[in-house]
């Protein structure tokens, strides 16, 4: 699989590619010094994933990624760094195209114990082998046309995402009215810094309060709360069945922050069956174990369709295991989250 690096650094460019060079399935066929050479190479040598700087001379990676997306679009990975600026950059860059994002801190561990150059050729990875996936998009478990729901049944929202999501998020969640009554508890794969500033961002869309949550928020109806990155966050209830997140370091080897099999297990035990859960676009298999104890108590689990997932890892391992109710679009999920603004106005 066969990747372009783009990054104004010697040092940087030399580090990435030797990550690349070591991992056995993957081939650095380019290196850009700048975002004119990155859209030139692009187009030239039509890779599967090209990691693009965000900050570099020239054109920057904003401006490089829209030449890119336009005239030759491909799996691109940002590479940002972890500042309030960098965050900001790396979220409009989802918005125009760019399937993922991630932050420079070359040489720390991660949490979870994995290193940055791990995590990177993970990514790269997944993006390569989505890139490469022509298979048609299995069977849904159960038809989307007939699938039907009662929002007067549920008390809790929670949505797992990573790879391609906040984009899907914004469409979810910008639909939603002022009169929707139910907690949403947004599970998203991203550095804290991120998804800051993804709740300030969603903030200033939404119809709702968004709030980005710490430990001990209480989670209140007609809110929407996003879950801090590098940490997990847990939906605990209380005394008078009042509900509040959780925020912690356990589970500590778990690879993906925040986890949404903690989320979702969090979801089955405070709520059970009142839930109403939604997995997202992303790499990997998290949020299958936790959906199954969402299913095992009752709730309903939606899983957004392969053509629409920029990876289609984390529904796949839900729709492939039988736990997905249905299997939608995003705007069919949004369609459905709508339905309970309609519900609250109707009582």
């Amino acid at each position: 699989m066969r990747v372009l690096i783009a990054d104004d650094s010697t040092f940087m460019r030399q580090a990435l590619a030797r990550a690349v060079t070591e991992a056995s399935d993957l081939e650095v066929v380019g290196r850009a010094r700048d975002g004119r050479e990155a859209v030139a190479m692009a187009k030239e040598l039509r890779p599967d994933v090209i990691t693009l700087d965000i900050e570099m001379p020239e054109m920057d990676g904003l401006t490089a990624l829209r030449h890119i997306m336009r005239e030759a679009p491909t799996k691109v990975l940002m590479c940002s760094s972890l500042t309030q600026e960098g965050s900001v950059q790396s979220l409009q860059a989802l918005r125009m195209g760019a399937a993922d994002v991630i932050g420079k801190v070359n040489g720390s561990t991660l949490p979870g114990g994995r290193s940055f150059h791990e995590e990177f050729i993970r990514r790269v990875r997944g993006l390569a082998q989505a890139s490469r996936d022509t298979a048609p998009p299995p069977a849904p478990r159960s038809a989307r046309d007939s699938f039907q729901i009662n929002p007067a049944h549920y008390d809790l929202i929670v949505i797992g995402s990573s790879t391609g999501g906040p984009p899907v998020v914004e469409t979810l969640l910008t639909a939603l009215g002022p009169r929707q009554r139910l907690p949403i508890v947004v599970g998203q794969h991203m550095p804290a810094v991120f998804s800051k500033a993804m709740a300030d961002r969603l903030n200033e869309l939404c119809s709702l309060p968004v709030i980005h949550a710490q430990n001990g928020t209480s989670i209140e109806p007609g809110h929407v709360y996003i879950c801090p990155g590098n940490e997990h966050s847990h939906i605990v209830r209380y005394a008078g069945d009042s509900l509040r997140l959780k925020v912690g370091e356990e589970p500590k080897d778990h690879l993906y922050h925040p986890s949404v099999d903690a989320l979702f297990s969090s979801a089955a035990q405070a709520r059970g069956k009142k839930t109403l859960a939604i997995i997202l676009t992303g790499i990997g298999d998290d949020g299958a174990d936790g959906a199954e104890a969402l299913r095992k108590s009752g709730a309903t689990v939606l899983a957004q369709d392969q053509a629409s997932c920029v990876v289609y890892g984390m529904p796949r391992a839900v729709a492939e295991r039988g736990l997905a109710s249905a299997v939608m679009t995003p705007d069919e999920i949004a369609k459905i989250l709508g339905q309970f603004g309609k519900s609250a106005i109707a009582a």
